[in-house]
């Protein structure tokens, strides 16, 4: 049997792709492998994968229901994960109709076609962008989440209902994982950690927004990958639907994190501070005590020892000699 995983080819689709193939575990790869950040990232991530004979790859466009139809009927799916999205909240305040289709009419297109061919576990990616700006913190499942900041986590509110309503008239297990500010190699360019890498190697000024007063739950990719994998083990979930953060709970300032890049990278950073920016949150904590009781993941990856890691394959992957 296959497990269909969607949006291989981007960062945590990648990641989860590669955590199955290792354990040799068959997966149906499908990515339209857009150029909403540099696509020769997303080619060089999918040639990894094809290195994997367990590991078969589709370039769909998921608005293409027909096609995705015939995916379906072709492969026997035990489980299907779906990873796919337009990603970025900022892009998403001007470009709402890109995310409309990539982000709702994609997602009903995965999930309604899992539901008719009889899927038993539909795994999804959420974001913790849908708690917007919370009184308290940390930010728990239970929470009011229908004041969206932006239309990206308006899209991913949406997907939160329209599963909850096909785990209430079928058999489908139904996971929403919200995932809080993951980071890790092969990550994704348009985030914070990348760009001020990037920024402090070319030494170029670094943007901080909200004047450096943000505050972001970092996430390791291996625990997000880890997670999603012990989550699709689970056979039987109360009322079919579970709503989960996927965060390691120990959020730190932008301030912070370019400090430790400075000193994993050793060169000073240039920082210009502006003001805040649109739609964006002034924070993120993840509670994560639902995660951990039902993976029981007993350890989160140091932020410090993360960076380092990143920044060991930044510097391989651009080939930087400073």
């Amino acid at each position: 049997m296959y497990i269909l995983i969607t949006g291989c080819s981007g960062f945590i689709g990648f990641h989860t792709s590669l955590l199955y193939l290792k354990k040799n575990i068959k997966i149906i790869g499908i990515d339209n492998l857009n150029n909403y950040y540099d696509i020769n990232l997303k080619k060089n991530r999918l040639k990894i994968l094809s290195k994997y004979k367990n590991f078969i790859f589709h370039k769909i466009d998921l608005n293409n229901k027909n096609k995705l139809s015939k995916i379906f009927k072709k492969y026997n799916f035990k489980k299907v994960i779906h990873l796919a999205a337009q990603a970025g909240v900022r892009d998403s305040v001007k470009n709402t109709n890109k995310y409309f289709k990539d982000n709702l009419i994609s997602f009903y297109n995965v999930i309604d076609l899992s539901n008719q061919n009889n899927i038993k576990n539909f795994l999804y990616a959420s974001s913790s962008s849908v708690y917007g700006n919370q009184i308290k913190y940390p930010s728990k499942e239970n929470m009011d989440t229908n004041s969206p900041l932006n239309f990206y986590a308006a899209s991913k509110k949406s997907n939160e209902i329209i599963s909850h309503a096909y785990s209430s008239t079928s058999k489908m297990n139904c996971i929403g994982m919200r995932f809080f500010t993951v980071y890790g190699p092969y990550g994704r360019p348009d985030m914070s950690y990348y760009k001020f890498t990037k920024k402090i190697y070319d030494s170029k000024k670094i943007l901080v927004y909200n004047f450096g007063k943000n505050i972001r739950d970092f996430t390791y990719i291996d625990d997000i990958t880890k997670a999603i994998y012990r989550l699709s083990l689970l056979n039987k979930i109360k009322n079919n639907n579970l709503i989960i953060n996927i965060g390691k709970s120990k959020p730190i300032t932008n301030m912070k994190l370019i400090k430790i890049l400075e000193n994993e990278i050793g060169i000073k950073a240039n920082i210009t501070f502006t003001n805040k920016v649109l739609g964006d949150s002034f924070k993120t904590h993840c509670d994560n005590k639902l995660l951990l009781k039902f993976t029981n993941i007993k350890k989160f990856e140091n932020l410090k020892t993360g960076i380092h890691k990143f920044v060991n394959w930044y510097k391989d992957y651009y080939n930087v000699t400073k």
